[in-house]
Parts: C-alpha cells; sequence; structure tokens
C-alpha cells in the first residue's frame, strides 16, 4: 500500500513538470527499499556498472564531435553538396534536404540540433523555390530525425549498450534501412516537385567541384567511420576517438569556423547532454534492475503468449507500444527504461536483437514527428513560427511514407542483417 501511494505521488510529480529521471530513480528507489527490502545503495551498482561499460567512451566523444559539427558552417557546406549533385532532379532540393537532414542527424546525434541548424536555412529556400509552406514544414519536420540509424547515431550506442548488443554491428545494420527511408521520402518529394513544377537546376561540373572543394575535409566522415569499423581496422570506441580528433582539427585550424577560445563553451555544452544522458541512463538501469528481479520481463511474456500466438502479431503490436513510446517520451530514457523489457520477449519470438534494434529506432525516429507531442513538431514550431496544430497536419504524409518503409524493416529482416552476416562471413 505504502508503494502504491508514493508511485501515485511521483505521477503526480512528473504530471507537474517533475524531471523523468527523477521520476525513474523515484520508482526504482521505492521498490529496492519498500518491496524488496534491499539496499537503495544498488542504484548506485548500477551506475557503477554503466560508467565501466567499454563502449561508454564513444559516447561523449560523437557527441563532442557533432556539437563542433554543428557549432561550424558544416550544414552550409553539405546542403551546397548535396544541392551540387541532385539539384538536377525531380524535387531536388527537396530531396537535398533529406540527405543533408539525414546525414547532419546521424553525425550530431539529436534530430533537434538538425533542425534548428538546417531548417532554418532550408524553409525559406524550399518556400523560394515553389514548394507549398504545408509540404516545405512536413519535410523539415519529419527529415529532423532521419539519420539516426546512420553511424555514428547516439542512439544506436545507446541501444548496443543497454541490450549488449554489438555496436559495429549496429551501425552496419542501420545503413539500408536508413537509405530506404530516405528514397522513400525522395520519391514523394520528386513527384511533389514535379507537380509544382518546380524548377530544376542544371548539372553543372563546375559546381560539383566547387562543392567538393568546399567540403571536401567534412565528406570523408562517414567513410572514416563505417570503413574503419568494416574493414576490422576500428572498434567503434576507436572511430569516435579519430572522428572527434579529425573534426577537431578541421573545424578549428584548416575551415576555422570555431576559434580556439570557443572550445572549452563548446565542451561544457557536450559534457552537460553527455551528462544528462547518463543520469538518465544510470536511473534507468536502476528501474530495469528492479523490474528483473521482479521478473517483469518473464511475467510480460507469459502474458503475451496467452494471446499472441506468432511473431507477426507480436511485431504488429510492438510497433504500435513504440509508436506511442517513441511521442510520449525521449529517446534515450525511452531506450534505457523499454529495450531491457522487449529484448527477451522478442528473442522468445525469434527475433534477432539487431534487427530487434533497427525496429525500435525506426519507431522511436517515427515517433519524434508524431502528433500530438512528438518533439520535433515542438521544435519546428519554435524555429519556424509556425503553429504547432499546422505542423500536425503538413507531417500525416510524411508519417503514413515513413509508416510503409517501419513495415517493410519489420518484416523483412535481412534488409537490417545481410550486410551484418555479409561483415561476418568476411572476417
Amino acid at each position: 500500500m505504502t508503494y502504491f501511494l508514493f508511485s501515485i505521488a511521483l505521477v503526480i510529480l512528473a504530471i507537474f513538470g517533475m524531471p523523468l529521471f527523477a521520476v525513474i530513480a523515484g520508482f526504482a528507489l521505492l521498490g529496492f527499499y519498500l518491496v524488496l527490502q534491499l539496499d537503495p545503495a544498488l542504484m548506485i551498482v548500477e551506475m557503477y556498472r554503466l560508467a565501466s561499460a567499454p563502449m561508454l567512451i564513444a559516447l561523449p566523444l560523437f557527441t563532442f564531435a557533432g556539437y563542433l559539427l554543428a557549432e561550424s558552417k558544416a550544414s552550409t557546406r553539405l546542403v551546397n553538396f548535396s544541392k551540387a549533385f541532385m539539384g538536377w532532379s525531380p524535387g531536388g532540393l527537396a530531396i537535398v534536404a533529406l540527405a543533408t537532414c539525414a546525414m547532419f542527424t546521424a553525425l550530431t546525434g539529436a534530430s533537434g540540433v538538425t533542425i534548428i541548424a538546417i531548417g532554418g536555412l532550408l524553409f525559406p529556400a524550399l518556400i523560394k523555390e515553389g514548394y507549398t509552406e504545408k509540404f516545405s514544414l512536413g519535410l523539415i519536420t519529419s527529415s529532423g530525425s532521419l539519420g539516426l540509424l546512420f553511424p555514428p547515431s547516439l542512439p544506436l550506442i545507446i541501444y548496443g549498450i543497454v541490450s549488449e548488443t554489438s555496436v559495429e554491428k549496429l551501425f552496419i545494420a542501420g545503413i539500408v534501412p536508413g537509405v530506404l527511408l530516405v528514397i522513400m521520402l525522395s520519391v514523394y518529394g520528386g513527384i511533389k516537385g514535379t507537380l509544382a513544377k518546380v524548377p530544376r537546376m542544371k548539372l553543372s561540373i563546375r559546381a560539383i567541384y566547387q562543392a567538393t572543394r568546399s567540403a571536401v575535409w567534412e565528406i570523408p566522415i562517414p567513410f572514416i567511420i563505417l570503413g574503419g569499423i568494416y574493414l576490422g581496422l576500428l572498434t567503434a570506441s576507436e572511430a569516435a576517438a579519430v572522428v572527434a580528433f579529425y573534426i577537431l582539427i578541421v573545424e578549428i585550424f584548416i575551415y576555422r569556423d570555431i576559434k580556439l577560445r570557443n572550445l572549452p563553451s563548446i565542451m561544457v555544452e557536450s559534457m552537460v547532454l553527455v551528462g544528462g544522458i547518463l543520469i538518465i541512463m544510470g536511473a534507468a538501469l536502476g528501474l530495469t534492475n528492479y523490474l528483473i528481479d521482479q521478473q517483469v520481463p518473464m511475467k510480460l511474456l507469459d502474458f503475451m503468449k496467452i494471446f499472441i500466438k506468432s511473431k507477426i502479431t507480436f511485431l504488429m503490436m510492438l510497433n504500435g507500444f513504440l509508436l506511442i513510446v517513441g511521442c510520449m517520451m525521449d529517446i534515450f530514457s525511452a531506450t534505457v527504461v523499454v529495450v531491457p523489457l522487449i529484448v527477451p520477449v522478442a528473442r522468445a519470438f525469434g527475433i534477432d536483437p539487431i534487427h530487434l534494434g533497427i525496429i525500435f529506432l525506426t519507431n522511436l525516429e517515427i515517433g519524434y514527428s508524431t502528433p500530438p507531442v512528438g518533439i520535433n513538431l515542438f521544435i519546428s514550431s519554435f524555429r519556424l513560427k509556425k503553429p504547432v496544430l499546422k505542423l500536425y497536419a503538413a507531417s500525416i504524409p510524411f508519417l503514413v511514407i515513413l509508416f510503409i518503409a517501419l513495415l517493410i524493416i519489420t518484416y523483412v529482416p535481412d534488409l537490417s542483417l545481410y550486410l551484418v552476416k555479409l561483415m561476418a562471413v568476411k572476417q
């Protein structure tokens, strides 16, 4: 009874704005102390276990690298580079927006940063080219989280740590599904561009040369990560160190977009984000440990087996559940709280943990733009100065396309696993 009353109090506090990590930690501490009669210091043990995870070093390094890119003029160079190569195609600028946002989100690891850094640049350009305001708003909003399946995405790293799955394999597994999402939205952008009779750019070798020369130091970043990992030269943690050092040299000493005097403030900002993620993860792992002690995953599995008899039905219900989670919780909290619960259940239905990771992150990626409370909707509303209700309507066509892609990713596991298997064979 006492645990129930305290739980109700925590829910009320959460409604009135109490930080989510504090709510999660509260449930864990109450569970350990009141239900299991164990020392609440077990929470600290979980935090220590988290801090000793070998893959954890990749998190601050990739975050720091992403912040350096966000503070530089990399977004403008990447837009110009994409435009030079794809501006000639039907819906050229729409495809440029999708490709640039996907690349920038993958490198920075946060959809909000992408909308803020690139949204204000691309939105007026799309309107000027002749795209409707509704289409342009939907494109920017849904593109903000488009690159979360591409390395070195922070959610991929966190999923790997929490599920005890190879981060290197997750990096490889996300490539084809991520490309599928971009292609399907690009086809829609091409159709809208053709119907709107948007003028196309002429393919210019000179423009390609100038754009490539301008971004020549930033173009290799994905290849350094993937090439190093795929060829077995680097682990994910080593790739993070190499990329962070590379971007530091490029943005400060080659492009000189960032002054040395500004470097400490960028370090502080990036590590504040990392600290927030680690606090959430530590609290959530404590709660997860309590739920496992209470055999919640096994009880959940037994309950689901009563009503669910097939893998297909389970995946349908999982997608529905994760879409709700994706629009209600931030991706870091959702990953640490939900993944330990669903991994044992999914494994019982014969679902590979790597494939599950791609399904999981695709759902949360879509959830970012799903009404009524998807975070991208509010970030776009703030950045583009448009009513959030208008963004609800603008996002719907893009969400339909992303949901179709989600079904393909869910029910065709080789999209996620083929490259992973190929890499294993070559090694």
